[in-house]
């Protein structure tokens, strides 16, 4: 089989891909900062280089004699000073320099749906400055865009636990969030196809009404919705901006936006957000 250089493997996400590839039977090597992070079971079944990716030299020939690299790399939460361009953009872009020099095969990147039509945020902003990178290198590539994860609706299930679930508008905005076993499936699989983008969701689209509730129901409390006006978002979104740091204001932006428009995209996998909330609430337990 091929050999895969995989970035951000002890990431939510990049376990997932990690294990797909092992089951796949692919060679990997993985980029990690602490190997201690890894899951016991596949360290032991990679090559395994130490380093940050922000710091070029310390990732030096890492993609020699490796076929495809399929990438992660990036924060939702700033920390040791680091920001979404030192990370999403300027990480990646240190990868496919590395990449370019050792003659992989193909890049494969996971970025954010609709990430071209919100570069105000400042997420998208440094991914979507990266895939631009991408797409104007020699390289083969491919752009995977989920439409989020699972464990980004876990806070409705939280709301729920506690009674109250508050949400924008009138709850119909759409959204098929994905699992990440069922995303790393696409991304692996992404090594043999030919599509350059690839817009990706679970198996059901629902309201935000329906998540609610479908996380009342496995909660088991009485439905209470809480419907906040654009308006106020509006506001939040301003004063977040003027008032606060990039590092704290960044992920609220995005949530804020995402969570006011339809998330959705073709659906795949198996798994459902009801097993999801089963999960979370039995883990809580």
């Amino acid at each position: 089989m091929s050999k895969v250089l995989l970035a951000g493997a002890t990431g939510y996400l990049g376990g997932y891909i990690l294990s797909e590839l092992l089951e796949q039977q692919h060679e990997v090597r993985v980029i990690v900062q602490n190997r201690a992070k890894l899951e016991q079971n596949n360290s032991q079944k990679v090559e395994i280089i130490e380093a940050e990716i922000t710091k070029p030299s310390s990732i030096k020939n890492c993609c020699d004699n490796i076929d495809f690299v399929i990438s992660t790399v990036g924060i939702t939460k700033q920390k040791d000073g680091l920001t979404y361009m030192d990370v999403d953009y300027q990480a990646n872009k240190n990868l496919l320099k590395e990449a370019k020099k050792s003659g992989v095969k193909k890049f494969i990147y996971i970025s954010l749906l609709n990430g071209q039509k919100l570069k105000n945020l400042k997420i998208c902003e440094a991914k979507e400055l990266f895939v631009d990178e991408l797409k104007e290198s020699s390289i083969d590539y491919c752009i995977i865009r989920p439409n989020g994860f699972f464990s980004d609706m876990a806070e409705i299930f939280y709301m729920a636990q506690k009674g109250r679930v508050y949400l924008f508008g009138n709850g119909e905005y759409k959204a098929n969030p994905i699992h990440g076993e069922d995303l790393a499936i696409v991304c692996v699989n992404s090594i043999e196809n030919t599509e350059k983008e690839i817009n990706v969701g679970g198996p059901e689209t629902l309201s935000q009404n329906e998540i609610a509730s479908i996380a009342f129901n496995i909660a088991e409390k009485e439905i209470k919705i809480t419907y906040i006006p654009n308006w106020i978002r509006k506001i939040l979104l301003f004063m977040i901006r003027t008032f606060t740091s990039q590092k704290l204001y960044g992920p609220i932006e995005f949530f804020l936006t995402v969570l006011s428009m339809d998330m959705t995209a073709p659906e795949k996998g198996i798994h459902t957000l009801e097993e999801f909330y089963r999960n979370l609430k039995n883990n809580h337990m």
